[in-house]
């Protein structure tokens, strides 16, 4: 589920020019020949100026429309995991990432405008769904000592898809003007694997004991469990402060600048003066996947608040340098390198922090009752900010006078360094959230490594530290189990 959710992210970018010509093809707006400018090939799609508004429109709904079905089904994720199950959940829902998988795979047989637009919309629902499902499920089964390993698994997933959608998606690979709809149609096909993959695991025990009562499931996934648990809002006074931070950790996530660089890092790489920047990009989700490893391999060892802490820290330093680096690149041939480096380094300190944590540290956050209803809200937020962040310009797109406006605001909006409305010092806004995100953390985030839901929700209501023996699950074999 992580790795579909991942590649969906990832897969609309590298072929955009392909998909933007078929979209002008199918709305009679551009044709092959007679509409080629004089100094653009057959093959090749007109340059940003000529393109027709309503492809621009469009084109800008295919890729807003996931993070609204992300935004919509994310409130769903409590209903689901408490309704169906965590697994059974998780298997319902993949119906969805296959009927968007047929639907731009086909795409080329209808409009494919339309069908692209609700493909990507039903995989957004999809992910807004799997996205809370599956770090709920991780952090109800997984051992105590290795919860935040697990947890950042799903981090880890998420950048493997997105980098597996970089390389097929070449133009020498899928995303081209034969092979772009197959590319597009792969996005469902890891739910395909998951259907056959997802009846071998076991329903989480916490699940089943404490929400269903049934004692002797429970035993068979190795855990007993309470059979009462308190019902409690989750707006209530109990769980104010666990809320707060849970929704301030995701809005690090998506306000930390981290998506100009996944969005536009072959555009800074080509003004950086890289010959070859798709394969910079490339590079991009190498170090994506490698520093994700890294916080897989230290979270339950350092700590989730200390990795945080460092990531963003870190992030806001490369942000300055960044800043630097592209204000004299023009002066200085050297600068550019720092620019580079920056973004590297940029994206590591993000992966080893900030970026996988913020999906699992919720669910230690709070206990059984409110979990599911949490994860929805922190879920919602991170959709939410990433949608308002990167694609609200849209409903401006489709209302300006002209061509050259709506792409100059797009441009402005998605803080794109070159042609931002704050040029090369919009990494500064950055940098300020970043320092402002460090310092929250630093006072408000206790360090939940190595301790019981109980225990974390202990720090909270500024309560004694309770027994290990005491904790959620009465009955509990052993601490490791929890």
């Amino acid at each position: 589920g992580s790795l579909q959710y991942g590649y969906s992210l990832g897969v609309i970018n590298a072929p955009q020019k392909v998909i933007e010509k078929h979209y002008a093809l199918s709305l009679g707006v551009w044709s092959e020949r007679s509409a080629l400018p004089e100094n653009i090939t057959e093959g090749e799609s007109p340059p940003e100026e000529q393109k027709h508004p309503s492809v621009v429109m469009y084109w800008s709904l295919s890729v807003a429309i996931f993070s609204i079905g992300g935004m919509v089904s994310s409130f769903l994720v409590g209903f689901i995991g408490d309704y169906k199950g965590r697994v059974k959940g998780m298997l319902m829902v993949n119906i969805l990432a296959v009927v968007a998988g047929l639907l731009m795979g086909l795409s080329r047989m209808w409009k494919p405008h339309i069908m692209v637009i609700t493909g990507r919309a039903i995989m957004g629902f999809y992910c807004g769904l799997t996205s809370g499902l599956v770090p709920m499920y991780i952090g109800e089964i997984a051992p105590k000592a290795y919860r935040g390993a697990l947890g950042t698994l799903h981090q880890l997933a998420i950048v493997i898809g997105i980098l597996l959608s970089q390389v097929i998606g070449l133009d020498f690979v899928l995303g081209n003007d034969e092979m772009w709809h197959v590319l597009l149609g792969l996005s469902g096909a890891p739910a395909i694997l998951q259907t056959v993959l997802l009846p071998l695991c076991p329903e989480s025990p916490r699940y089943l004991y404490i929400l269903l009562g049934k004692e002797q499931e429970a035993r068979k996934s190795k855990s007993q469990h309470r059979q009462t648990q308190a019902q409690l809002t989750i707006l209530s006074s109990v769980y104010r402060q666990q809320l707060f931070v849970a929704l301030m950790m995701h809005l690090s996530q998506q306000l930390s600048g981290v998506n100009a660089i996944f969005y536009y890092s072959t555009a800074i790489f080509t003004q950086a003066g890289v010959s070859q920047p798709v394969y910079a990009t490339i590079g991009v989700g190498v170090i994506n996947t490698v520093f994700t490893l890294v916080s897989v391999a230290l979270v339950d060892r350092a700590g989730r608040r200390t990795l945080t802490l460092v990531g963003l820290g870190g992030m806001c330093c490369c942000a300055v340098a960044m800043t630097v680096g592209l204000k004299f690149q023009n002066d200085y041939s050297w600068m550019s390198y720092v620019s580079m480096a920056a973004i590297f380094m940029f994206v590591s300190f993000f992966e080893v922090g900030p970026g996988p944590i913020p999906w699992f540290i919720v669910a230690e956050l709070f206990s059984q009752g409110p979990r599911p209803a949490a994860i929805a809200l922190a879920g919602c937020c991170n959709w939410t900010s990433n949608f308002i962040y990167v694609h609200c310009a849209v409903n401006y797109l489709t209302s300006c006078p002209t061509i050259k406006h709506r792409l100059r605001f797009q441009h402005m909006f998605f803080c794109f360094p070159h042609q931002a409305w704050m040029d090369c010092y919009v990494f500064i806004l950055f940098a300020v959230l970043l320092l402002c995100f460090t310092i929250f953390i630093y006072f408000r985030v206790p360090e939940t490594k190595g301790k019981t839901f109980e225990e974390i929700a202990a720090v909270f209501q500024k309560k004694k530290r309770i027994p290990k023996d005491n904790a959620e699950l009465e009955q509990l074999k052993s601490s490791s189990d929890a």
